[in-house]
């Protein structure tokens, strides 16, 4: 009787969208919530407030975008540029690379007549596909996506931002610092945990690493427009 492939559930293949989501939305959060507490402690009215907002969501979103977009895709003009050339030195020497192969394996601990025999065999299925992810650490899972990228950052960014922004608008603006700050806050522990859960991380100290940053850019920015706001 044939058994079925047990097919395994790896976080790995998240790794691109994840840290791109997460960065977003704890930029968004961050920058947005600190933004708008900076120019609430320098006693801002509500229309500044959400000028204020929008304009650091759409500034904060599309930079983000361009910022993930220009940085993954120099990854993957990286990987495109080693592969092109493991190509070129496949066609012309590839009995060398066949050796290359198999020493790397003999590194591992294989043994030296079985990792010729691995290494044949799996240049004979797929050349190119072995060198890339033994010899240059390239593997299709891991490919750098700078359109994923750029776009999961955007928008993950904008939803993070939003939170704030809303707060801000609907809180009093005699409790707009506070009301920020604390909502704020609680979402990026939220999301420090949510984030630390979907990679298999301990949530805790996840939550605790982006609550304590998040504070203190607050309480920077908090600081500072009370003070230029007293010297005007």
């Amino acid at each position: 009787m044939r058994r079925s492939l047990h097919h395994e559930i790896h976080r790995t293949g998240r790794a691109g969208w994840l840290r791109a989501a997460v960065l977003g939305a704890n930029d968004g959060i961050v920058s947005t919530a600190s933004l708008l507490v900076g120019v609430a402690a320098a006693n801002a009215d509500r229309h500044v407030l959400l000028v204020t907002g929008v304009a650091g969501l759409m500034a904060g979103a599309l930079s983000m975008a361009a910022g993930e977009y220009v940085s993954v895709q120099s990854q993957a003009d990286t990987e495109s540029a080693d592969l092109a050339r493991e190509r070129a030195e496949l066609a012309a020497d590839p009995v060398h690379e066949h050796k290359e192969l198999s020493a790397i394996y003999v590194e591992r601990g294989v043994p030296p007549a079985l990792a010729d025999q691995v290494a044949q065999a799996l240049m004979r299925h797929d050349a190119l596909g072995a060198h890339a992810r033994d010899e240059l650490g390239i593997s299709e899972i891991l490919r750098a996506r700078p359109l994923q990228a750029a776009t999961t950052s955007a928008a993950t960014f904008a939803a993070g931002a939003g939170l704030p922004l809303a707060v801000a608008v609907l809180a009093p603006p005699a409790g707009a610092v506070a009301a920020v700050s604390l909502t704020s806050l609680a979402a990026l522990v939220g999301l420090g945990a949510l984030a630390a859960r979907v990679g298999g991380a301990p949530p805790l100290r996840a939550a605790l690493r982006v609550g304590f940053w998040g504070a203190l850019a607050m309480a920077l920015t908090a600081a500072a427009g009370h003070w230029f706001g007293a010297v005007a």
